[in-house]
């Protein structure tokens, strides 16, 4: 058995496909790990979703921003977005399945039996591991639940940043949907960062002050011992300077390619956009 880790998707599916091909993945004794933004903005995020949900036991995924997004136009609390290329997913016979099948996904998956994890953005520098795991599993049983329209229209907004300060279950929820999906880089106090999407060497810090930006991974102590594979940044292009991370992102739906990781001798494999 191998276990194969694969980046943003993001509807991408005959790239997907071709990379599994490369290296001959078989559902039967293999298990795909996908960290996230299966769908929007690629050509086919039909295809891709209908091919992840096949997979059943075979497929781990983690949701990213995009997916509960997709959820919440779903559900009528946003208007879906042209450039998202949603409507024929939305317009599918099986969408109410597909949609159900989604939001029972978590936001945190462990690789294997391995001190490794994997989630769409990464782990808040705030949180040790035992606290990213609880609130992971306090977010997917709201989103699983019955109650699950209230809970993803109240995950918008961008407050608040700071974990201490989170003291409602409303607002530790958005935090925890914004730490695992839309966190890139952290104030310098560790307070998270929503806007900036380009590579740490583009960063002009010329102070050491809080509005100094970081990536959070340089501020994460819960790195040091535990490996973390994570999508969502398309900029680092599967660069990163720390040993204990993978990012797995590298831009397939902008034209760049799609990046496979195979998980016990970490070979890396990569399909260019078609």
């Amino acid at each position: 058995m191998s276990i194969y880790l694969v980046g943003d998707i993001q509807g991408c599916y005959s790239e997907l496909i071709a990379l599994l091909k490369q290296v001959s993945f078989n559902s039967e004794v293999d298990q795909l790990y996908v960290a996230g933004d299966l769908v929007a903005r690629g050509p086919d995020s039909l295809a891709t979703l209908r091919f992840i949900k096949s997979l059943k036991g075979s497929a781990k995924i983690v949701l990213g921003n995009h997916d509960l997004h997709l959820l919440a136009v779903y559900a009528g609390i946003k208007k879906v977005k042209k450039q998202d290329r949603l409507n024929t997913l939305l317009d599918a016979d099986d969408v109410d399945k597909l949609m159900d099948w989604l939001a029972q996904q978590p936001l945190l998956q462990r690789i294997g039996n391995d001190n490794a994890y994997m989630s769409h953005a990464g782990i808040s520098p705030q949180w040790t591991l035992a606290e990213a795991i609880a609130q992971a599993t306090f977010a997917q049983q709201r989103l699983s639940s019955s109650n699950r329209n209230a809970w993803l229209s109240s995950m918008y907004g961008e407050k608040p940043n700071n974990w201490p300060q989170a003291k409602t279950e409303i607002e530790k929820f958005r935090y925890t949907i914004n730490a695992f999906t839309r966190m890139r880089y952290c104030y310098r106090n560790k307070n998270l960062e929503f806007e900036n999407k380009s590579a740490p060497s583009t960063i002009n810090n010329n102070q050491q002050s809080n509005t100094t930006l970081l990536p959070w991974y340089e501020l994460s102590s819960t790195i040091n011992e535990t490996s973390w594979v994570f999508g969502h940044w398309a900029s680092l292009m599967g660069k990163c300077s720390h040993q204990n991370i993978y990012p797995l992102d590298t831009g397939c739906v902008w034209g760049n390619h799609l990046t496979l990781l195979r998980w016990h001798d970490k070979k890396v494999f990569i399909e260019p956009a078609h």
